[in-house]
């Protein structure tokens, strides 16, 4: 638990610090910073799946990005988020008061975050499911003259394959869509607290840190975006959305400050902080455990496919996989 209580040297380092103006500056310079750098991180794995769209190496190349992506998200929500909703329900600020010094809200919270998106998962699927027609049912029908079972011959066996693939298109569209949402979440947060800091020794720092944290993220999110084959339109608005989400939540919290003079230490900023990065840090981890991780290593037809082929391509992807999630938590040290 924090200590309410700081020492002299410590309180005039503290006031030094804290300089509104130039807090201002650096806070416009961060705006156009992480915009800048997260436009280069989503549209990055986009513009790369567009160009080797239709080669041979297409497939194999966005499954090792989709990897190194669930790496990212894995070490966001864990080494970043939800350390950081722990620190804020701990703030002596908080902690002392009834009923947060009373139970542990950052762990509810969080897996109020992963039942949700549970539920989301559940609730889409079921939708897909019905809209799949007949389900697994055996039915009879006439094939070349001759009253057989339906089974997997000419253009039963294309019209069953091109059902699947729309299905699993539909399925990451919806890992994408719900991905954002923890993302944005989490990007609101950064942009809000950011924004009310008054202390520029914290924010200078930061600019260079978290300009690096849009870009990973940046990438696990348009890694998956690659992958579900919105159409343009949709890829735009999503990759948008990412991009301008940390600068207004920045402008956001510069305006909150102005409006009622909370700082980012204040116990309301404080709590809200914490209970909108523990609802995002269940969603993500949920995302990037069931819906990346275990999706692709255990259900991917590329990676459960036995011989020296496979095997190859699991190892590259699990080596993907931990280069994401080490370069996203090294970030930790910074930001």
């Amino acid at each position: 638990m924090a200590s309410c209580v700081t020492g002299t040297e410590a309180a005039i380092r503290a006031a030094a610090c804290r300089d509104g103006d130039a807090a201002s500056h650096l806070k416009i310079v961060a705006v156009f910073a992480i915009f800048l750098t997260s436009v280069f991180g989503v549209w990055g794995p986009v513009l790369l799946a567009k160009y080797f769209h239709g080669k041979p190496l297409y497939d194999k190349a966005i499954l090792v990005i989709k990897c190194f992506a669930a790496g990212v998200i894995l070490s966001t929500s864990l080494v970043h988020v939800l350390p950081e909703a722990f620190e804020s329900l701990a703030d002596c600020q908080v902690s002392s008061r009834h009923p947060w010094k009373d139970f542990p809200f950052a762990g509810l919270v969080t897996m109020i975050g992963a039942i949700t998106a549970l539920l989301v998962d559940l609730t889409a699927s079921e939708h897909m499911g019905h809209g799949g027609g007949g389900g697994g049912e055996m039915e009879y029908m006439a094939v070349g003259g001759l009253e057989m079972k339906e089974g997997k011959f000419g253009a039963d066996l294309e019209i069953q394959e091109n059902s699947e693939e729309e299905i699993v298109k539909m399925k990451q569209r919806l890992v994408s869509q719900v991905l954002e949402i923890g993302i944005i979440f989490h990007s609101v947060i950064i942009g809000v607290t950011l924004g009310m800091s008054q202390n520029k020794c914290t924010i200078r720092p930061l600019i260079a840190a978290l300009s690096f944290h849009q870009i990973f993220e940046g990438l696990g999110l348009g890694g998956c975006i690659a992958q579900a084959g919105f159409k343009a339109g949709t890829v735009v608005y999503m990759c948008l959305m990412f991009a301008v989400t940390t600068p207004l939540g920045i402008v956001l919290g510069m305006v909150i400050f102005a409006a009622t003079g909370y700082d980012d230490q204040n116990p309301n900023a404080l709590i809200m902080e914490g209970l909108l990065g523990s609802f995002s840090s269940g969603i993500l981890i949920y995302m990037a455990l069931v819906d990346l991780i275990a999706l692709d290593f255990f259900h991917n037809k590329m990676l459960t496919t036995a011989g020296e082929s496979g095997s190859r391509l699991k190892k590259l992807c699990f080596v993907a996989l931990v280069l994401g999630s080490a370069s996203m938590s090294l970030l930790a040290l910074w930001a």
